[in-house]
């Protein structure tokens, strides 16, 4: 048992203890249950609980009626007792006959870690399509719970793990709740129809898109706050964003893409909260780029970083282009700023830097850019050198024999859509290759 004194500034008639069963099966180390249970903390205080005191135990297996051991639910009433804590929430997920079961020794409201999550998530939910997300995600994980809940929905004063659908609906039958699952899928899935449309419409105007992905509270709306001066609420908690936000970025060219903020990722982030926010997290997987935000001071962001590798995958979003942000190195010193490494591309900046913020829009930029390319176009053909123009920055110009030679950084998806036209006119030899070389510093 590690007490835990961290008084937070939430209502005082939510109090809880934290219980965390650690099993082999699991195979997890000391330290990772440890952090498990520490962002459990964190998840409750936004959530507006108060904590005060956890509890750890470690078993071979969950025991199947109680998920902890008989002797440990007895102390875990005493320590409700003497604690006059109302609330037990568990760092992982129980079955409905767990609950039930708990409710009935210990008397109090019994929440796991996806419960806390979903709460969490709709207390943050603002837009139409995040509040319909949230509630199917509620739905769908408590129905085959309903028998397990019995005292958690009859209990007044709502508080955590009764927000969002609301009583009314959860104390009705599960034909109801399988009714309101199904017009919940159907609303989402016109949601999504009019995403995908926009995401096409975008896609013809060639408007590049970059979307910010990141563990929570890494600094992801902190960045598109500062890279485009949107109005995104910013706070030091886990979720403090919700629903995503789109901005423009102008670029050093003067180019502009859009940047989105995606919902933070965390470890055992409940299925049901994925799978009703795929349409919000496809904005990763449409994305021409994707801008991984690490929080680089902390302790656990190799862990967090795998945690949204595997996210990403499970998306099958995972192949796409990625330069890795290690944020929030103002923090650091030097010495542990150069152990900041990982695969791929990656810069170290601090979001609160001007100068770093212009690292970023300048890497986002040759990452974006494309190739070099080297066209020879008679110079009647106005049309054709109007063209090279729009699809990419012109680097050199010049004139030979009634011909313009130009040298440009081609933007890939402009010269997918309009460039064939311009391939019969492309230079494709060894004074082009030479440019290249000398332009790039080979």
């Amino acid at each position: 048992m590690k007490p835990h004194t961290h008084e937070v500034a939430g209502p005082k008639d939510e109090r809880a203890v934290l219980v965390s069963l650690v099993t082999q099966a699991q195979k997890i180390s000391a330290e990772m249950a440890e952090y498990s249970l520490q962002e459990l903390v964190s998840l409750a205080e936004t959530a507006g609980v108060e904590v005060v005191e956890t509890m750890t135990q470690n078993r071979e297996t969950p025991d199947t009626k109680w998920f902890i051991g008989k002797g440990k639910v007895d102390e875990l009433r005493g320590l409700l007792e003497m604690t006059k804590a109302n609330t037990a929430i568990f760092d992982q997920e129980l079955s409905g006959a767990q609950v039930r079961n708990l409710e009935e020794a210990l008397d109090v409201k019994i929440i796991d870690r996806t419960q806390l999550i979903l709460d969490i998530f709709a207390q943050r939910a603002k837009t139409r399509e995040g509040i319909l997300q949230v509630e199917l995600a509620q739905l769908s994980y408590l129905l085959p719970r309903l028998s397990g809940h019995g005292k958690n929905l009859s209990r007044l004063g709502g508080g955590i793990g009764t927000r969002g659908p609301g009583e009314s609906k959860l104390e009705t039958d599960r034909r109801h709740i399988r009714n309101r699952i199904s017009e919940l899928k159907r609303q989402l899935a016109e949601v999504v129809r009019h995403r995908t449309l926009h995401r096409e419409r975008r896609k013809k105007t060639g408007i590049y898109q970059v979307a910010l992905v990141g563990y929570t509270n890494a600094g992801k709306s902190t960045l598109l706050k500062q890279l485009t001066d949107a109005d995104v609420y910013v706070e030091n908690q886990l979720f403090a964003t919700l629903d995503p936000t789109s901005r423009n970025l102008v670029l050093p060219s003067g180019k502009e893409i859009v940047l989105t903020d995606t919902v933070g990722f965390i470890q055992n982030l409940p299925h049901d909260l994925i799978a009703a926010f795929r349409a919000t997290l496809e904005e990763a997987n449409e994305a021409d780029l994707i801008l991984h935000v690490v929080d680089g001071s902390s302790e656990m962001r190799t862990e967090q970083m795998k945690v949204v590798g595997e996210v990403l995958e499970e998306l099958g979003a995972h192949g796409k282009e990625q330069l890795t942000l290690f944020n929030k190195i103002d923090l650091l010193s030097h010495p542990e700023q150069e152990l900041l490494t990982v695969e791929g591309d990656y810069l170290k900046v601090s979001a609160y830097r001007d100068s770093d913020l212009e690292r970023i829009k300048e890497r986002i930029q040759e990452r974006l850019a494309g190739d070099r390319k080297t066209f020879r176009i008679p110079a009647d053909r106005g049309d054709l050198i109007s063209l090279v123009y729009r699809i990419g920055d012109v680097l050199t110009t010049g004139e030979e024999e009634g011909t313009m030679l130009l040298k440009v950084q081609v933007d890939e998806t402009d010269y997918a859509i309009n460039g064939y036209k311009l391939a019969d006119y492309e230079v494709d030899g060894a004074e082009d290759k030479g440019e290249k070389e000398r332009h790039d510093g080979i």
